[in-house]
């Protein structure tokens, strides 16, 4: 079996649980998520948690326990706390500006590049050189960051472009004659 699965998800207080006929729907504070289950996989709600386990001995179940047991871990941490990525823009004349659901990114490019921002994905640029994306999808965060990384990745001479926050950046030595 999984030992993913094999721990229980804790429900914080405020939070819904709707298990119906192939979904679950997570109701929380900061917002509703649901997802359709797999049909090899059974949640059951014991109190105050949530219990993964495989209909069946295949190593489809099995596996498939363990995944979804993640992904509604994330839908509950997801509507009680959020998720958000934190990006920082280096290079000289490099900014971002949020304009409500838009990113308006200047980065060396003869024209700003523009990034929408899907519903429940909120973005901020607390500096011209910081943008933090939070919402409460741990996948659409990351997708969206991701994509925004994509528009200027770090190069590896000077680390100039788009990286995450955290992101270690490591630089070659220029060729030597």
């Amino acid at each position: 079996m999984s030992r993913i699965a094999k721990f229980p998800i804790a429900l914080p207080k405020g939070v819904e649980v709707t298990l119906a006929s192939g979904s679950i729907s997570v109701k929380g504070p900061l917002g509703t998520m649901a997802r359709p289950l797999d049909p090899n996989v059974g949640i059951q709600k014991e109190g105050d948690t949530l219990v993964c386990k495989a209909l069946g001995n295949s190593h489809h179940a099995t596996a498939m326990s363990g995944t979804l047991r993640a992904l509604v871990a994330n839908m509950v941490t997801g509507v009680t706390k959020g998720f958000e990525k934190k990006l920082a823009l280096v290079g000289v004349g490099y900014r971002a500006q949020a304009q409500g659901d838009k990113l308006n990114l200047s980065v060396g490019y003869s024209h700003p590049v523009v990034h929408q921002m899907p519903k429940g994905v909120k973005v901020v640029t607390p500096t011209q050189t910081e943008v933090v994306i939070t919402g409460i999808d741990k996948q659409l965060v990351g997708q969206i960051a991701a994509e925004i990384r994509d528009s200027k990745p770090p190069e590896p001479y000077k680390g100039k472009g788009v990286r995450y926050a955290d992101e270690a950046v490591v630089l070659k030595e220029t060729k030597k004659k």
